[in-house]
């Protein structure tokens, strides 16, 4: 018995504007993103959501878009890493991107994007006082991105793998947005 594909026609709001197209419903934003718009920042890279490389910001939470259904991002604000300088309060970069700039958060750059849309979310998480795994008091939260710590980004930004192995520049950038105590444990 042959399974029946069906289309939806969709718009999806990414980086501010909006985007009409047709799929199929079971194609992933990822593949939405790079094959039918050509937003190829979001990179593919284990397509089974365990490295991170695909993550967008969907209404500002960090998400796998590879395991992401395209139609379920309907009506949610989308982000990129082409759009993430449109967020920051100037016209440069945005403040992640600058720090991964400056303490040398990447190499070959091919899970920058990702890292930089994951760090992005893990800050927006910890001003909300959300927890992480080492958090010592998990009822308590934290108190905003300030009082995060290399152990606590470490921990946050694990589920983005980088082969090339830039993670001290990673956790030193992301410390710096945060206003936290830069280049170790406090």
């Amino acid at each position: 018995m042959a399974v029946e594909a069906f289309s939806s026609d969709i718009t999806l709001r990414i980086n501010g504007a909006d985007h009409s197209v047709s799929l199929d419903n079971r194609v992933t934003l990822l593949d939405a993103l790079r094959e039918h718009l050509g937003l190829t920042g979001a990179k593919k890279g284990c397509d089974h959501g365990q490295c991170g490389t695909c993550t967008v910001l969907l209404d500002g939470r960090r998400v796998n878009s590879c395991l992401t259904l395209a139609v379920t991002a309907t009506e949610q604000e989308i982000v990129t890493i082409e759009g993430v300088a449109d967020l920051a309060r100037t016209n440069d970069l945005h403040p992640v991107q600058q720090a991964f700039l400056d303490h040398e958060g990447f190499q070959c750059g091919y899970c920058t994007p990702g890292q930089i849309c994951s760090a992005i979310g893990a800050l927006a998480e910890a001003d909300a006082g959300w927890p992480s795994h080492v958090t010592e008091d998990v009822a308590a939260g934290v108190a905003s991105c300030a009082a995060l710590d290399a152990e606590e980004v470490r921990e946050r930004m694990s589920g983005n793998l980088c082969r090339c192995g830039a993670y001290a520049g990673v956790v030193e950038a992301v410390l710096d947005v945060a206003g936290a105590s830069p280049g170790g444990d406090r």
